[in-house]
């Protein structure tokens, strides 16, 4: 009798101890699952839409793509090849950041005050404050490492609504590969291949209107690099009848570099 009772406490013991991790993995599950809404939350706060308010010739400001807010938050960060269109001196046009979700958005005048044409990343110079993100470390982040970012992926089709995309990093790659003949050869190709850049190539979906959005640590929310869908086209995929369609992220020391060209 007392070894069955003995044997039923210790089957209790063991259910008891299963039971315990169970709760406390599901308590460890939900809290990563809040500290990456909250992060979420706090990035869309300083993502914003880049456009060009052409009151001429637009009812409304013409969304180009993603940017972010960055140093004291009067700088916003975005891809060169969004702002790349000339401003039309005929017309009173503006590049602007729109700042807010839905119909509650706040227009902010931005004006071009530093570009990186090897990497397309472009620095803005905002009017008024946002909240800013913070930049992480320049060191590379390694194969594997979980990211999300947040952008405008289909522009404002559907309204001023950020959308966050999760994954990780799949690879550090060269933003160029050499051409197999000259006749894949272009400028851009071979300006690059004198000076090779590594860039992230993402297991995660981005579409023409993230470029320029924030790629971030999904715990800290710290930007570790900026989505980019031009970049790799006329020089790592320039041979390749269709594309891919893989997306790539810029390192986030190039924008560290770029901030400090442009405010030191």
């Amino acid at each position: 009798m007392l070894a069955r009772f003995l044997k039923m406490v210790g089957s209790l013991n063991k259910l008891m101890g299963f039971c315990t991790i169970f709760l406390l993995a599901t308590s460890t599950h939900l809290r990563a699952e809040q500290q990456f809404i909250d992060v979420v939350e706090s990035v869309t706060k300083s993502t914003v839409a880049i456009a060009l308010d052409a009151p001429y010739k637009h009812a409304s400001p013409r969304v180009l793509g993603t940017g972010f807010i960055v140093d004291d938050g009067s700088y916003a960060i975005t891809n060169y090849h969004v702002v790349s269109e000339p401003l039309d001196p005929k017309y009173v046009e503006n590049y602007v950041v729109l700042s807010g979700e839905g119909t509650v958005v706040k227009k902010v005048k931005a004006e071009i005050i530093k570009i990186d044409l090897k990497h397309d990343l472009a620095l803005l110079k905002l009017d008024s404050i946002l909240p800013p993100l913070k930049l992480s470390t320049e060191r590379m982040q390694r194969p594997g490492t979980d990211i999300a970012f947040t952008g405008f992926p289909i522009g404002a089709v559907l309204g001023i609504y950020p959308s966050t995309h999760r994954g990780y990093i799949s690879a550090i790659t060269p933003d160029v590969i050499p051409a197999m003949n000259s006749q894949q050869l272009n400028l851009k190709m071979m300006q690059r291949l004198d000076s090779v850049s590594l860039i992230y190539q993402l297991d995660a979906i981005a579409y023409p209107g993230n470029s320029g959005s924030p790629m971030y640590d999904p715990k800290s929310g710290e930007v570790v690099g900026v989505i980019n869908k031009v970049l790799v086209k006329d020089t790592k995929e320039s041979a390749l009848s269709s594309p891919t369609g893989i997306s790539y992220a810029i390192p986030v020391k190039y924008v560290h570099k770029l901030i400090s060209d442009a405010t030191n």
